[in-house]
């Protein structure tokens, strides 16, 4: 096999607290991650040599930082011959929109080179390098709906509902730097157990990042205005994309065609098993 075409799922936060902030400047969460049916497109072909191509490139990201080149990069020293990769991105999923795409593009390039090189390093010892690329990096690699603590990185999978969403990015691009930096964000919410959250369920679920949010970036505010008047409403990670929960694939295309001009919206199916696992029949 020296080709793949495989998909880069995006992610919700189904729920997100933050309980404290570390020394190092990180913040411990906790917080339900889910996959969805939809996301971006990557394709790789093997090269016999060890260069690493990425078209089209994104716009103000040099390649060489773009965590998808950075992926290829770890793996290439547990390979015992030259190798390198040509990939292709269809881009779907905004930068800056709390949806993982970044970091789901990570995992993806290390699941499909780890195939496609014949390294056979698993996806524990996968999901190891991919910390070092980004803390959602593991729970992509893994592929399993989970609840997570630390900084993201101590995952258990979880079986969670898997409702259909509708999720709008207002356009704009959040800085999560700039959100965890703000003094007026919640960092004291009382840790929970995970069975604690399962039972409370959606109903009880929020985000502590989105009064912050809502403060920062009126356009993130106006799309929860106007979507929780339809349905109940969340932010995912920092956002700005803001997602609501629905019963039916018809509810979720009837609210899609009431979306304002100016906002980008697509509906997706919840997953608990990631598509790209799905795709490279891992589960």
């Amino acid at each position: 096999m020296t080709a793949l075409t495989l998909p880069a799922p995006a992610k919700l936060n189904r729920m997100l607290h933050i309980t404290g902030r570390r020394d190092d400047g990180y913040h411990e969460l906790q917080t339900l991650f889910q996959f969805l049916d939809h996301g971006d497109t990557l394709t790789f072909q093997v090269r016999e040599d060890n260069q690493v191509t990425l078209s089209p490139s994104l716009s103000g990201v040099v390649d060489e930082d773009n965590l998808i080149v950075r992926a290829a990069r770890l793996l290439q020293p547990y390979s015992q011959r030259p190798l390198g990769a040509d990939i292709q991105l269809q881009k779907r999923l905004p930068m800056g929109g709390g949806l993982g795409g970044g970091s789901s593009d990570a995992a993806t390039t290390l699941l499909a080179l780890d195939r496609l090189w014949g390294l056979e390093l698993g996806l524990e010892r996968l999901a190891e390098l991919g910390l070092q690329l980004g803390a959602d990096v593991p729970v992509f690699v893994r592929g399993r709906a989970a609840w997570a603590e630390g900084i993201g990185e101590r995952l258990t999978p979880v079986s969670l509902d898997t409702p259909w969403f509708v999720v709008i990015h207002p356009g704009i691009e959040v800085s999560t730097p700039r959100v965890f930096g703000a003094p007026q964000l919640t960092r004291n919410t009382p840790p929970i157990s995970m069975a604690r959250a399962l039972q409370e369920g959606p109903e009880a679920w929020r985000n502590d990042c989105e009064p912050v949010v809502r403060q920062l970036y009126p356009e993130v505010n106006d799309a929860l205005g106007w979507l929780s008047g339809l349905a109940p409403t969340l932010l995912t990670g920092t956002g700005a994309c803001v997602f609501c929960r629905l019963t039916s694939e018809d509810e979720a295309s009837s609210i899609l065609g009431r979306v304002r001009s100016g906002w980008t919206a697509f509906m997706a199916h919840g997953c608990n098993t990631s598509p790209l696992h799905q795709a490279l029949g891992l589960f």
